[in-house]
């Protein structure tokens, strides 16, 4: 046995494992890039003297960590990095995808004045049939949608909001120079896309979707009540913490 097939304690690594860490450096080199096609189970089995059940179980257990994607009858291809977002802090979606170096852009599907009900009063703490923005915006990242924002704001906070073109600037970027973030909350959610929400985001009606519910303040006010909504499998959220 090499030392490659040992880990540093000298224990023998799984022969499965060592397929998988050739494939992980490999990816994680940039050898083999996004949407690459990786070689098939029988050229595993070749390549690392090894069983075809073995080489199935390397590229089954990278396909549900994500870094793989599997196409049946077609090949197996090296998945794209998910985008990521911040769950504890809020910051621009634009933002995030132009770190990446991938290109923003969005749609807008709606973006009305409308008198509040009285549940969306109660979330805003206003009086019931007050003035309210609406705005529905489709987030892409390399022209595949990755968030429906579905946003209500407080005409008092932001009495210009539907003056402005968010297609040069987000929603949240004119807020935060407007209204200034002091607070918010965030409930989060795993839920199945509705007919509606699958069809703006291109993905299967049902499919697993992340749900953020979040309210945010400025100073006494209570600025907006947005629903965030992410396909499962194009986004990841990141939360960070200190005691």
């Amino acid at each position: 046995m090499t030392a490659e097939q040992k880990n540093k304690q000298g224990t023998p690594v799984p022969l499965y494992l060592r397929v998988k860490q050739s494939i992980i450096e490999k990816i994680h080199t940039a050898k083999w890039r996004a949407n690459d096609r990786i070689p098939s189970e029988s050229e595993l089995v070749s390549q690392f003297q090894c069983s075809r059940m073995t080489a199935n179980r390397a590229l089954r257990e990278l396909t549900a960590e994500g870094l793989l994607v599997r196409l049946q009858g077609v090949g197996t291809f090296v998945a794209e990095p998910k985008g990521q977002s911040a769950l504890f802090e809020i910051h621009s979606i634009e933002a995030e995808i132009i770190a990446r170096n991938h290109k923003y852009s969005c749609r807008i599907i709606k973006l009305e004045e409308i008198q509040a009900s009285t549940s969306l009063a109660s979330e805003l703490n206003i009086p019931p049939e007050t003035p309210v923005f609406h705005s529905i915006i489709i987030h892409m990242e390399n022209d595949v949608p990755v968030q429906i924002e579905d946003r209500y704001v407080n005409a008092l906070a932001a009495p210009d909001y539907l003056k402005q073109n968010f297609l040069a600037v987000t929603p949240h970027d004119y807020l935060s120079q407007v209204a200034p973030l002091t607070q918010g909350e965030h409930i989060v959610e795993a839920v199945e896309a509705d007919e509606r929400s699958a069809k703006l985001l291109q993905i299967n009606a049902g499919a697993s979707c992340l749900l953020i519910t979040r309210r945010t303040w400025s100073q006494a006010f209570i600025v907006t009540s947005t629903k965030l909504l992410f396909p499962g499998n194009r986004y990841k959220l990141k939360g960070s913490f200190s005691s």
